[in-house]
């Protein structure tokens, strides 16, 4: 006996699940006289009916019971096969693990890392955030790979790694528009006695903005301080009051968040950082952050910046 034409077993298996020969094509994108033609070819192969028509129903024969209980599991079989090369393949790529200080806003984490999803020789991303402290001590241990964090290497780390500047941003002020227009004005006088979200004493902007409105002499209401930048523009989204983000992201703040931007702050910036063990970057994903920070948005002043602690 010639080898079973596995084309046609699929049809036939397709019609009976699907009850008729109309909605198999569908799902085949096939017409149904072709379908029909394969399913006759399929019988005459076999040499038994694998239906009977019941009115405007097709009823699967007895023998056509037996047949579709192998065709089953033969598929199931190829499903299961399929899973097992794709989990294979998946266990193949080797991790990049990176660490991301709480502090980094996450519109910006995004763009800075996603050219790692698109390396020609792929890898499992890991993202693990949290305070610059502990992602440091597992950098140290080579459990990540880098981290990005909003400054350089602090100098009183024992720890030997080198900060990469791969980019940097202006700030500004947003809110949400119920929130503005109770405190409408020139920006940035408005600011004077009007509510404020400040970032946590971690994030490295927050001294420089405090030096902005004493040197502004601006006195916001400070309602509330946050390490983490997501929750800061959760709150600020709910019209808790103003706050700061990376000029670069603005139009993705407001999609998210429903705010609306006041004025832009001149003369402040927030950088972001790689930090690495590497000198000399050579891990394709880090090579990958590192040359596409211009173009993913994070800031037209990226040039690279190198600085060692040991």
């Amino acid at each position: 006996m010639a080898a079973l034409n596995y084309k046609h077993l699929r049809y036939f298996w397709m019609v009976a699940k699907a009850g008729s020969i109309a909605r198999a094509s569908e799902q085949l994108h096939l017409t149904p006289q072709s379908v029909s033609g394969q399913i006759t070819a399929f019988e005459a192969r076999l040499g038994v009916a694998l239906f009977q028509r019941t009115g405007r129903r097709l009823v699967v024969t007895e023998a056509g019971q037996r047949i579709l209980r192998y065709a089953e599991e033969i598929f199931a079989l190829g499903d299961e096969l399929l899973d097992v090369l794709h989990d294979a393949e998946a266990a193949q790529a080797p991790p990049f693990r990176v660490g991301i200080a709480d502090s980094v806003p996450k519109q910006m984490a995004y763009r800075l890392v996603a050219p790692t999803l698109t390396l020609d020789e792929p890898v499992r991303l890991v993202c693990r955030e949290g305070r610059l402290t502990p992602l440091l001590a597992e950098l140290s241990v080579h459990h990540l790979d880098m981290v990005i964090a909003d400054r350089p290497m602090p100098a009183r780390y024992n720890v030997r790694a080198y900060s990469h500047l791969l980019g940097e941003s202006g700030l500004t002020v947003m809110a949400a528009p119920s929130l503005v227009a109770r405190f409408d004005g020139d920006f940035p006088r408005s600011l004077d006695e009007a509510p404020f979200l400040l970032p946590g004493e971690d994030v490295a902007v927050r001294v420089p903005l405090m030096q902005w409105f004493e040197a502004e002499r601006l006195r916001p209401q400070i309602v509330g301080e946050f390490d983490d930048s997501a929750l800061l523009k959760a709150f600020g989204g709910a019209g808790a009051g103003f706050f700061c983000a990376p000029s670069t992201v603005v139009p993705d703040v407001q999609a998210q968040y429903g705010v609306v931007p006041v004025g832009e702050i001149p003369g402040l910036a927030e950088q972001i950082y790689g930090i690495t063990t590497e000198r000399k970057l050579t891990h394709p994903a880090i090579v990958a952050i590192s040359g596409a920070t211009a173009p993913a948005g994070v800031g037209a002043k990226g040039a690279r910046k190198r600085t060692r602690r040991s």
